[in-house]
């Protein structure tokens, strides 16, 4: 299939996306301008109050210690009210949290803020990909994944450019210095108003409930007991193929917790980079990781399936993750940063397919729940560690770290599950289906 009929079949899908996909996806291009922004900044905000980088792993990592505490019976309370109240309580909850977060300054309040905002985000999180699963079919549902994931990122250019000049803006309205906490604060609370715009369309999509016949049901577990509840938990957590999806997860998560939070802190440091340099590389970055995962979907019809496609673009990624870790030039640095992200993030949707695609749909969210458990471990403790060893090593260590991890992983991926998948047939059908 030549490029134009890709395109064309692309686009074809993305028309046959149902009213609830598109809001869905409305709500997601907005949330991905909001962390862009956050991400960006808030590391610099913490360390301008002048709390030093083992503070700042500490707040990482509580956001991420809440996942791991709530993330399974968030994942049941997703499956017992539905994933459109669950979506929207999500985001309440996070933006809530998030705009206190930068209001107070006691570290005891900053630190509790950041716990109920990693509870809002996990709730919002786990009940997209069963939502996702709802709101598609066999056709247009490994678009629907990767193109969230794009939409993501892709915001994220905008929002990594628009954030990239708002502390000057800032700096200069307030007679501050642009790099100060003040000027900071006020970029996060921005970040935090655009937040709450998605909760339109998410309103909209509950109220589209009654008018749909696609949409995906409510109160999937209502009519089950406590008893009941908990005894389908057990026996989907200790299923072989449960624990199989989520151990990869789990140290995927620890390799990325001590070294990707901390990339604008090793720009910053390394290469002595303007706010404004930093916003339109990571903007790039953005953009870079968008156009991956829309290639995704394509690469995995090509390579015949899904699995084959994630470990061949995290093993490429790998020899970008080094380069850009030991590199001395800042555009050589800055050139893998940008295939890195683009290689190892192009895998995330289409392994979030394949694992929707092994689970049956009453433990969707559950087991969703679950590999974000085993991801958020690596996330409640890499950041601490990950803040101790750059006040005592710098970086070095970790990218070597996090570059074994990550190939411990992708071995570890194609074990599991090179025989899981059974390759499309080779049918014009076939390729529109991707």
């Amino acid at each position: 299939m030549n490029i134009g009929n890709s395109l064309r079949s692309q686009y074809q899908l993305i028309q046959s996306f149902n009213r609830l996909a598109r809001l869905f996806l409305l709500a997601t291009l907005i949330n991905g301008i909001v962390f862009s922004i956050w991400w960006l900044f808030f590391n610099f905000y913490i360390l301008e109050l002048g709390y030093s980088r083992e503070f700042l792993g500490l707040v990482t990592s509580a956001t991420s210690a809440s996942a791991l505490l709530l993330g399974i019976p968030l994942g049941m309370l997703s499956d017992r009210i539905g994933r459109r109240k669950a979506m929207l309580w999500g985001v309440v909850i996070y933006v809530a949290a998030s705009g206190l977060e930068v209001i107070v300054l006691k570290p005891n309040l900053i630190l509790l803020m950041a716990l109920v905002s990693g509870a809002g985000h996990t709730l919002y999180f786990i009940s997209q990909p069963p939502f996702m699963m709802k709101a598609s079919n066999s056709q247009n549902r490994t678009l629907l994944f990767s193109l969230n994931f794009a939409l993501i990122t892709l915001s994220g250019t905008f929002g990594n450019l628009f954030a990239g000049q708002m502390p000057s803006f800032f700096g200069s309205m307030l007679g501050v210095p642009s790099d100060s906490a003040m000027a900071y604060r006020f970029v996060l609370l921005t970040a935090v108003f655009l937040g709450s715009l998605s909760l339109i369309p998410l309103a909209l999509l509950r109220a589209n409930h009654k008018n749909s016949s696609q949409e995906p049901d409510e109160q999937t577990t209502s009519g089950q007991s406590l008893s009941m509840i908990l005894h389908s938990l057990r026996m989907t957590i200790t299923r072989p193929i449960t624990l199989k999806l989520s151990l990869p997860n789990l140290i995927i998560g620890f390799g990325a917790a001590i070294l990707i939070p901390y990339m604008n802190i090793f720009f910053h440091d390394r290469f002595q980079i303007s706010d404004q340099t930093l916003g339109i590389l990571f903007a790039l970055s953005s953009m870079f990781t968008g156009v991956g995962a829309f290639i995704g979907p394509r690469l995995a019809l090509m390579m015949g399936t899904k699995i084959r496609a994630v470990v061949f673009t995290q093993w490429l990624s790998l020899i970008f993750m080094l380069l850009l870790g030991f590199s001395p030039y800042f555009y050589l640095a800055a050139l893998a940063f940008l295939i890195r992200s683009a290689l190892m993030n192009m895998s995330v949707p289409l392994y979030d397919a394949f694992s929707m695609e092994q689970i049956q749909e009453r433990e969707q969210a559950t087991v969703v729940s679950v590999k974000e458990t085993a991801w958020q471990l690596g996330w409640t403790f890499g950041p601490y560690i990950s803040g101790i060893v750059q006040e005592t090593h710098g970086f070095s260590p970790l990218f070597i770290v996090t570059s074994a991890l990550y190939a411990i992983s992708t071995l570890i991926t194609w074990v599991f599950f090179r025989d899981s998948e059974a390759p499309p047939a080779l049918q014009p059908e076939a390729a529109a289906d991707q």
